[in-house]
């Protein structure tokens, strides 16, 4: 048997970390984490002291605060 690990595409996932989060919406990590430190913020998940990104509430607070 190999290491035939098979991973979950990003856009399958509840929860990203903040470097997933990243790569899948092209901000900064920085950017990110500064966002996650926002009070009240609609899209952190804390697992300890781990941070977590929830997808679909950091693609909605994406898209409402979009400037075009």
């Amino acid at each position: 048997m190999g290491n035939n690990i098979e991973s979950v595409p990003i856009y399958c996932k509840l929860t990203l970390t903040i470097k997933e989060a990243a790569e899948y919406s092209n901000i900064g990590i920085n950017k990110i984490d500064s966002m996650l430190r926002m009070p009240n913020c609609p899209f952190v998940l804390y697992i300890g002291a781990k941070k977590l990104v929830k997808r679909k509430e950091f693609e909605n607070y994406i898209s409402q605060n979009a400037i075009l």
